[in-house]
């Protein structure tokens, strides 16, 4: 692999690349405009002549939920605004324009300092005490969740945080310690190495493993983490040059995982002192944003087996493999709020799972529809010509996660500021951006948040 710099000539080609991709978007995104204002405006009279009936709950809480760019902040404040509770939402002020801030299920919504910065957690506990806020509900970016976990100890002495400790978070965020610590509670994971040089994989004895074996960065890298490439590759050369070919270091150290064939899936639980009460289960992919879910209780026990004895309290969600002969593995954990969530769209009691104390588990309804994000769908249809049957049927037999009849702001302001706010400010500034997450609310840049 070459390591020469690129030429200004081919920065500039590069550079021209993507201003004429980022203006197509916008192009498009201008062309779709007159339907979605359109539905926007049937969808908002509908709504002012058939209310959607609010819970009445005997002691109404005031909620400040953190992540506003992401849907799955959006599907939770909307749960909370129903069971007839107040909702704040905070999002860093790079993202300030969400459309989600315009939901009706938003009572009051704030721009903060980003999650590394000196000022945020002074900024969480200024918005903590103007507001009387008696719950923070972290949706947090793999960033941020670091940094909350850091603002726990002075916003719990205002209100109830849900959030695992530093400790906790740090253990679990880390895919190396966390394997560790799992494989210490006796439920099983794969063969896994803490890589912190290439030379560490290059020496490797791989004629010894069982399977082959994949990379993955410990820190989030919205970038590499989509390369599977299996090692080693075809020659010890080849091994070595891939290893080098990625940004290791003892300051950004790695995992190397035995690669395990099977079927993907992914969880999430909200759970209190070990008690999970809330919980689903979807298949999964490297790029996933579609969900339903699925029952699989030996997913189910594993999760249960790791967050009892932990008495965790907060949100993790979890990336499982089940192999051919029907043993799971867990490949990482993300303490977190998973996407997933969107699946509870239509279910009454996720606010009470959320802020009660031994509330009983709860799964998506049985009649829920799978959730997908239509801009999503619409590029595999014009992409994908070949598999147009399974995307319609996926349209059709699903539902859109951000588009609610009784709430259709968020969806306009989403594809029609939010997102066009973003890629203008990519054009001022020239920069890259691999592709656009309508789930997450934000452009895929390279190294970004």
């Amino acid at each position: 692999m070459s390591t020469e710099p690129a030429t200004p000539r081919a920065e500039a080609v590069q550079q021209l690349r993507t201003v004429g991709r980022t203006v197509g978007v916008l192009a498009l995104l201008q062309v779709a405009l007159p339907v979605n204002l359109a539905l926007t405006a049937v969808a908002l009279v509908r709504s002012s002549v058939i209310r959607k009936p609010q819970q009445t709950v005997s002691r109404p809480r005031t909620i400040m939920v953190s992540g506003g760019k992401m849907t799955k902040s959006l599907q939770l404040a909307r749960s909370f605004h129903a069971a007839g509770h107040r909702v704040i939402m905070i999002e860093s002020h790079k993202y300030r324009f969400t459309g989600h801030r315009f939901s009706r299920s938003v009572d009051r919504f704030y721009a903060v300092p980003k999650p590394q910065s000196p000022e945020y957690v002074q900024a969480l506990v200024d918005i903590v005490r103007k507001e009387a806020v008696d719950v923070y509900v972290p949706v947090c970016s793999p960033v941020a969740s670091y940094y909350d976990a850091l603002a726990k100890p002075a916003l719990s002495e205002y209100c109830e945080v849900l959030h695992c400790d530093l400790d906790m978070i740090s253990g679990l965020d880390d895919k190396y310690e966390f394997s560790a610590m799992a494989a210490s509670l006796g439920v099983s994971v794969p063969d896994s190495h803490r890589i912190t040089s290439p030379e560490q994989v290059a020496e490797f004895d791989f004629a010894e493993a069982e399977n082959s074996y994949i990379l993955k960065s410990i820190p989030y890298d919205p970038v590499h983490r989509m390369d599977l490439t299996t090692l080693p590759r075809p020659t010890r050369e080849a091994t070595a040059a891939f290893a080098r070919s990625k940004p290791i270091g003892g300051d950004s150290p790695w995992i190397m995982q035995a690669m395990i064939k099977g079927q993907e899936y992914c969880t999430h639980s909200t759970v209190r002192e070990g008690r999970i009460q809330v919980y689903c289960c979807c298949e999964s992919s490297a790029f996933q944003i579609n969900y339903e879910m699925v029952d699989k209780p030996e997913i189910e026990d594993w999760v249960r087996k790791f967050v009892e004895p932990l008495k965790l309290t907060g949100q993790v969600s979890f990336d499982f493999i089940e192999a051919d002969d029907g043993q799971v593995y867990a490949i990482e954990c993300n303490p977190r709020t998973h996407s997933a969530i969107t699946m509870f769209y239509d279910h009454p009691d996720l606010a009470n799972a959320y802020l009660d104390d031994d509330h009983p588990m709860i799964t998506p309804l049985p009649g829920s529809r799978p959730t997908y994000w239509i801009y999503h769908e619409v590029w595999r249809l014009l992409t994908r010509p070949t598999h147009v049957a399974s995307r319609l049927r996926t349209i059709f037999r699903g539902k859109d996660a951000i588009f609610d009849w009784d709430d259709p702001l968020p969806f306009l302001m989403l594809h029609h500021v939010q997102i066009p706010w973003l890629l203008l400010n990519n054009l001022r500034q020239r920069k890259s951006w691999i592709r656009i997450d309508f789930n997450i609310g934000k452009l895929v840049e390279p190294s970004g948040d």
